[in-house]
């Protein structure tokens, strides 16, 4: 299934996407596709449904109807860096023993096609197409083999990044990453089902329609098993908790003089099976 939530902003309502690429409005059977509703028992009534008794709602998702985050309510939204050995290199850092875990804060959760601001005073603006995962089952302490077993599904994030907040003011990574519009999740959340294997997806992101980024998840240095599995150890993942995996190779720091982002770019991100999100670039 593609799960999606649809509508203004704060205002999304539940739904799913059919077979044709419509949006089936799932309103009358869950009230959001947040918390339980993403578990195994929730998405099983969900795939129960008969989708052809489902009302249509009107619009084509994401011409015309806004698609929002695909998950609501999330309630830890953590983050792994320098999960790619080449985005490692450029950032002229050593690949890491184990994860490293930091938090973008959940205020910064928007839609996928949302505009993304240029914070008053920032020069130094970065783009981060990622895998995202949705965790489905309550995850303490995992064994990596059945980590997957706790994922609900997968979306693209993009770890939105002002590197002088980030790099250049002290503290953690976290300032530079949980500013509003900093974390576009969707178009959908597909579930896991649909995915044979997280391990070997295609990606690419385009500023202006040149490519910056292009590359796979088959070059995680810690998988989507070992990274469930690692945080589990230090906080319970939850229904809903969003997990993105890192960046590969491509970012605007890594260029050399480096490139960011500024206000009128337009932003196009897509990882295989998982949609197609656009961002503009706009000034806070």
């Amino acid at each position: 299934m593609k799960l999606v939530r649809f509508g203004d902003s704060g205002a999304e309502r539940p739904g799913l996407v059919d077979d044709e690429g419509r949006v089936r409005d799932l309103s009358a059977h869950v009230d959001d596709i947040a918390g339980d509703v993403l578990t195994p028992a929730g998405l099983a009534r969900l795939a129960d449904l008969d989708v052809s008794t489902l009302p249509l709602v009107d619009g084509k998702p994401q011409s015309g109807l806004r698609l929002g985050p695909c998950v609501g309510r999330v309630g830890k939204f953590l983050a792994i860096g320098l999960n790619y050995a080449n985005h490692a290199a450029e950032a002229n850092l050593p690949i890491p023993a184990e994860p490293i875990i930091f938090t973008k804060w959940t205020s910064c959760i928007s839609g996928p096609d949302d505009d993304v601001i240029l914070p008053p005073g920032s020069t130094k603006l970065d783009w981060e197409l990622e895998l995202g995962i949705v965790i489905g089952t309550p995850a303490s302490r995992v064994d990596e083999a059945q980590a997957l077993d706790h994922v609900a599904g997968y979306c693209i994030v993009n770890d939105v990044s002002e590197r002088e907040w980030q790099l250049e003011r002290g503290g953690s990574w976290d300032k530079g990453k949980g500013h509003d519009s900093f974390g576009p999740i969707g178009p959908w959340m597909v579930t896991a089902d649909e995915i044979t294997d997280p391990g070997r997806l295609a990606m690419e992101l385009t500023v202006d329609g040149v490519t910056r980024q292009q590359g796979t998840t088959a070059n995680l240095i810690f998988s989507v098993a070992k990274i469930v599995s690692y945080c589990s150890r230090f906080t319970t993942l939850q229904p809903g908790d969003v997990i993105t995996t890192g960046t590969p190779a491509g970012v605007g720091m890594g260029y050399k003089p480096p490139v960011f982002l500024r206000a009128g770019q337009v932003m196009r991100l897509e990882i295989a099976g998982l949609g197609v999100q656009t961002q503009r670039v706009v000034q806070g």
